[in-house]
């Protein structure tokens, strides 16, 4: 195949402001000839593909989701273990301009063992992540073609930031298990969010500290 071009973002400084916006702007500043010569990777990241530069890739644009297709979005893991999922897994799939909806060209799927937690469950999905990546490597450097659609359909609920902000959202009635559910799943998401009690008008939030030692003590089983 004609050679292709690797598009290597330029890492981010202390003060270069979002990681997440950085690679956006690189992105949008590559030229179009250059775009029309390569594919883009991503794995495991936050970045939102603009839709002009897709578009533009001669050999198309695919990501690394370190969820199943059952759970599209940010944070796959911590709606899993909130779900008390007995099944988790990864993704590959091709870009499109909405998060997590392209078509699927690979997932490894595994079992969730009863009481994991967050990071039992994301370390064995980075893992498979790691697998299925090293199995696409070799097609995504060197075919040219598109790789195949898998016959299989994202789930309906997409998780976003607005997702986690509402599972962080603790009511003031909210039952005991139900609130250790929450704070197993969700005490330590990524993005500042955390659960927090609004109260006479003081918003308290969860230290992450001890949202580990919660998780720790009382671990949620999964069922099935």
């Amino acid at each position: 195949m004609s050679k292709r071009t690797a598009l290597r973002p330029t890492p981010p400084t202390p003060d270069s402001g979002s990681s997440s916006q950085l690679p956006v702007t690189y992105l949008s500043a590559i030229p179009a000839g250059v775009l029309a010569g390569a594919r883009l990777i991503g794995f495991a990241t936050g970045v939102v593909v603009p839709a002009g530069v897709l578009s533009q890739l001669g050999y198309g644009a695919y990501n690394f989701h370190p969820g199943p297709p059952a759970y599209p979005g940010l944070c796959p893991a911590q709606l899993a273990v909130y779900d008390a999922a007995t099944e988790f897994g990864v993704t590959a799939h091709k870009m499109v301009a909405r998060v997590d909806a392209g078509p699927i060209v690979g997932t490894i799927l595994f079992p969730v063992r009863p009481g994991s937690n967050v990071h039992d469950v994301e370390l064995a999905a980075f893992t498979r992540l790691m697998q299925l990546f090293w199995q696409l490597a070799p097609l995504l450097a060197d075919d040219p073609e598109p790789l195949g659609d898998l016959p299989l359909a994202w789930g309906t609920r997409r998780s976003s930031r607005r997702t986690l902000r509402t599972m962080c959202e603790i009511p003031l009635d909210i039952a005991a298990y139900e609130l250790d559910r929450r704070i197993g799943a969700f005490g330590q998401t990524p993005f500042d969010i955390v659960p927090t009690i609004t109260l006479h008008g003081y918003r308290f939030r969860l230290v992450p500290e001890i949202a580990e030692r919660t998780a720790e003590q009382q671990p949620l089983a999964a069922t099935g």
